[in-house]
């Protein structure tokens, strides 16, 4: 799939990280992560903050939230630890896509 299959008014038409092959690199990136959330009983989107919140360089992450349950995922998130696996693995996932998509 590429952005040609999107609906013509489709922001996402316009966005290269919806063409080959980034679109591919990042379907299996969500995949990878889908499987590291689910064995910790969180969200893909959990996950992400939960990463986001743990990286030494970062001091702050803007959420969006467009209904209540967004909002409670993302304390969820906040509040939860990862396990160096789930470090790891995530690490390990990110230079996988980086690698297909030549960009190490």
């Amino acid at each position: 799939m590429n952005s040609s299959a999107l609906p013509a008014d489709d922001h996402r038409r316009e966005d290269p990280h919806f063409e080959e092959p980034e679109f591919s690199a990042n379907i299996e990136l969500v995949k990878g992560l889908r499987s590291i959330a689910e064995k910790s009983g969180r969200t893909v989107a959990q996950l992400a903050i939960a990463w986001v919140l743990r990286r030494p360089e970062v001091t702050a992450a803007i959420v969006g939230a467009r209904r209540p349950f967004q909002i409670e995922e993302t304390v969820a998130a906040a509040e939860s630890l990862l396990s160096r696996e789930d470090i790891t693995a995530i690490d390990m996932l990110l230079s996988k896509r980086q690698k297909a998509l030549n960009l190490s």
